[in-house]
């Protein structure tokens, strides 16, 4: 049976490995089959193949016939997803109790209360770090975000924007409830025109066209910034820049300052 290698590793969101996509969908070619056959069939060595079944058994891919030789049946497709959805559901519950419980027993605060003495002893130039991925680059932008008490400068690309308002458009209307002033530069197109003015209910917003950049600074504290061009790099292999600098900071929103009187302002 020759399947082709992206579809197997299709089935990883699945939660299988490559033998179990290989033996599950060798099984779902035969309808039941032995594990002799079935390790024939998927190029899998024998000495791991009742393993492997008896880990699709238990995840609820296939069913185990009893008797000699010992045979596997398989499960429809349409009702291995609705097992693997029911798993996921009941697996987030557990894990929802988990977290809140270790709030009730005190935990958390136990956790916190290390993490806030171990801080105090970091030199303030070690308060740093560079962020692979634009995704953990935005995890930690909104962390830094949601502690800000003053205002938030901001300035970013057109799809940039499209990218904040969708992570940020939750913690925006936190901040701006909370009476954080929060200024946001970046280029307005048609494309992007909606979204603007969506934003600018609970930001101020002003077109910039002239200047390229990706940054935000916190509190005239924090600073943070994508060292590379947006288009011209994947969302996997962007960089981010993290460093707390009150001094770099505040030089920082003061040019953001000099250049914002003199752009146009959106409004909704």
């Amino acid at each position: 049976m020759i399947v082709k290698k992206d579809f197997l590793m299709k089935l990883k969101d699945f939660g299988l490995n490559s033998y179990e996509s290989k033996l599950w969908t060798a099984l779902l070619s035969r309808g039941i089959s032995t594990a002799g056959e079935l390790s024939d069939i998927a190029n899998v060595p024998r000495s791991r193949s009742y393993d492997v079944l008896e880990s699709l058994e238990k995840k609820g891919f296939i069913i185990m016939k009893v008797g000699k030789p010992i045979k596997y049946i398989a499960i429809q497709p349409e009702e291995v997803v609705e097992r693997i959805k029911k798993k996921i559901e009941e697996d987030t519950i557990y894990k929802r109790k988990l977290i809140d419980s270790m709030k009730s027993a005190g935990i958390l605060n136990e956790l916190n209360l290390l993490f806030k003495n171990g801080i105090k002893m970091v030199e303030p130039n070690e308060l740093s770090g560079s962020l692979k991925g634009r995704q953990n680059s935005y995890n930690h932008l909104g962390l830094l975000m949601k502690e800000a008490k003053n205002n938030i400068v901001l300035m970013t690309t057109i799809e940039g924007l499209e990218r904040k308002h969708k992570s940020f458009k939750k913690v925006f209307k936190k901040l701006n409830d909370k009476g954080v002033k929060i200024k946001i530069a970046a280029p307005i197109n048609p494309n992007s025109q909606k979204i603007a003015e969506e934003l600018s209910k609970i930001a101020e917003l002003r077109n910039i066209n002239h200047i390229q950049a990706r940054f935000c600074v916190i509190d005239n504290k924090d600073f943070w910034f994508m060292a590379l061009d947006d288009k011209d790099v994947h969302p996997t292999y962007d960089l981010g820049i993290w460093i707390k600098t009150p001094f770099f900071a505040s030089a920082m929103t003061k040019m953001f300052d000099s250049v914002w009187k003199d752009l146009k302002p959106i409004k909704n």
